[in-house]
């Protein structure tokens, strides 16, 4: 029940004024470059006038040709018009298009250029709950509906519809009243079916999407887990849980063309009978003389000029609401606000001597699981603080909150007495240096993923980074040095090369406080003591926060703490925890014994 009553709200009239929001949206994008618009519509009505203008003459040259005594200067004069008024509204149109094109250039690439910024202002939560795939589907169908609404509202219905109104004027004015009626009845029939039928139809297009995006999200979610598909031999077994994506994404697209057909064969049928009730006034009326063969030609280029841009309104409408439903979710995702933002108040981050505090800091991913529980340090200017516990115990989430990648539901964070809610992300987060458990790289080369703890760093500052975290003999021995590309998620280096990749990255930041996040966890041993002789030389006179299961890489910490299910249960140097014998103590022993039976 309540999947279906979500359903039944996904096709309330809400969803409409979302498509109408993001419609609105979309505008200050385009009304930037009024000026071009402006010019664009000009000639757009321009070639209208041209086009509609067509007929009128036609007609003048038939009826010029059916009296014997007429020169022929004038019909030729006609003819000569005739082939203006083509060209000019051919060239008008080109002319208006290619004014128009930049507009609709800035215009997509000013909505896209926003999204990319806004998903990158999202919480760490946003991005742990989206999938990769249907996000990816979702933004390049909102960037074709972008394009397709602005040339097609502008450039085609508003324009059918003007020239509707001309030729239903002309034909008020020059002919019975009935042709006028019959073009402006057409319409309105036309219109009304297109409208209710596509609205109809409408929840076979959502369906369809959604379909469609769970099937990319599938695709791309297994493809990103290639190795753990190996690993596990699940080849077949992915291929029939995409299989099951696809065929419901079949059942839904047959569904929308099956109701895309019924709507063409009714918009076919009420232009026929429109085309069919004209031409049988026009003939009658040439049957009695009340009518030239001239005005049976204009009536039948009307005809033939109006409703054939009026089949093609109808194509227009379907895909503009199309357009409406794509836009919607490209637009949900600028529309919705991150969970962590600067406050009006905050300020640059100010580091005057580098002093962290957690002050009584509770915080919980779940209200119904705290992960944290009052949890209360000071890492002094310069010196260098250890978090040791079991996994799951909270130590990593310390990272997140000093980052903020999270606000803590209790207590306090402050660095030099600035609490982290009242300064701005971006000054935070340059003041700190991050080495994560788990590294990931660019698809992009060794050089790119190095630098880019500073961009804006020189090609010798980048291979000193390399060389003090130890990676640079590994760079020189690969064919292509530091142009070699690491693969997607750097899955072409091992755990070591990725995590020294990273130690580099901070090394080049240069920050005052510095995290290391298990940074040593997938180095051998050998390499694990050379790196930790660097770290231990770059976080000198650094504030730093160390996060660690090997507590061999701990000892020369000024001060280590136990975390047990959210809560500081012991604390003090290596000595004292050793000589207390308590948690710390038998954690000591316990891996003591680990690398002993290793070494056997």
């Amino acid at each position: 029940m309540a999947l279906d009553r979500r359903r039944s709200d996904s096709m309330a009239p809400r969803i409409t004024l979302n498509q109408w929001r993001a419609a609105l949206s979309l505008f200050p994008y385009v009304w930037q470059y009024k000026q071009r618009v402006l010019a664009a519509m000009g000639l757009l009505v321009c070639a209208k006038l041209a086009n509609v203008s067509v007929p009128l003459v036609l007609k003048e040259i038939v009826d010029h040709f059916q009296d014997p005594a007429v020169s022929l200067t004038l019909p030729i004069l006609f003819v000569v018009l005739y082939g203006a008024l083509r060209f000019g509204n051919t060239a008008l149109t080109e002319l208006r298009d290619g004014l128009f094109a930049r507009v609709l250039q800035r215009a997509m690439r000013g909505v896209i250029h926003d999204v990319f910024k806004h998903l990158h202002a999202q919480s760490l939560r946003y991005h742990l709950e989206r999938r990769t795939g249907g996000l990816a589907a979702d933004i390049e169908r909102g960037a074709r509906s972008i394009r397709f609404l602005i040339n097609f509202s502008l450039f085609n219905i508003a324009p059918t519809l003007l020239e509707i109104l001309m030729v239903a004027g002309i034909l008020f004015a020059k002919y019975d009243a009935w042709f006028g009626g019959i073009t402006l009845g057409t319409l309105f029939v036309y219109i009304f079916f297109t409208v209710v039928v596509t609205n109809w139809r409408l929840k076979f297009r959502r369906n369809m999407n959604e379909t469609d995006a769970a099937a990319n999200a599938r695709a791309v979610d297994s493809l990103l887990n290639y190795e753990t598909v190996k690993y596990f031999n699940n080849e077949e077994y992915e291929v029939r849980r995409l299989n099951q994506d696809l065929k419901q994404a079949e059942e839904a697209a047959v569904r929308s063309e099956i109701s895309l057909a019924w709507l063409n064969a009714g918009q076919a049928a009420i232009i026929a009978l429109g085309v069919s009730a004209m031409m049988a006034l026009a003939t009658q009326g040439v049957a009695k003389g009340e009518m030239t063969i001239g005005d049976l030609v204009l009536v039948n280029a009307f005809l033939i000029q109006l409703f054939i841009p009026l089949n093609f309104l109808g194509t227009v409408y379907r895909e503009i609401r199309n357009a409406l439903t794509d836009m919607e979710k490209l637009f949900g995702i600028l529309h919705r606000p991150p969970e962590i933002q600067d406050g009006e108040q905050a300020r640059p981050l100010a580091i005057r001597q580098g002093e962290v505090r957690f002050d009584a800091v509770s915080f919980a991913y779940d209200p119904r699981r705290p992960i944290l529980d009052q949890v209360s340090f000071t890492i002094p200017a310069g010196r260098k603080l250890a978090v040791v516990g079991a996994s799951g115990a909270g130590k990593s989430t310390l990272s997140r909150l000093l980052f903020r990648f999270y606000d803590v539901t209790g207590g306090a964070i402050t660095i030099d007495g600035q609490d982290l809610r009242d300064v701005t992300q971006h000054s935070l987060r340059a003041a700190v240096g991050m080495v994560p458990q788990d590294t990931v790289l660019f698809n992009d080369t060794l050089f790119h993923n190095i630098a880019y703890g500073n961009p804006e760093a020189s090609r010798d500052e980048v291979l000193e980074a390399a060389r003090a975290a130890h990676l640079d003999r590994f760079i020189e021995s690969l064919p292509d040095g530091y142009e070699t590309v690491v693969g997607e998620r750097g899955l072409k280096l091992s755990g070591g090369e990725k995590q020294r990749v990273a130690i580099a990255r901070a090394i080049l930041k240069n920050p005052p406080i510095l995290v290391f996040d298990e940074a040593t966890s997938s180095l051998d041993s050998g390499t694990e003591q050379a790196i930790q002789e660097e770290l231990t030389r770059i976080s000198r006179n650094r504030t730093t926060l160390v996060i660690a299961h090997r507590l061999s890489t701990v000892v020369d910490a000024d001060e280590i703490l136990v975390l047990d299910q959210g809560r500081v249960v012991e604390r003090g140097r290596h000595e004292e925890l050793m000589m207390a014998d308590g948690r710390y103590a038998a954690m000591w022993r316990l891996q003591l014994r680990e690398r002993s039976d290793q070494t056997r």
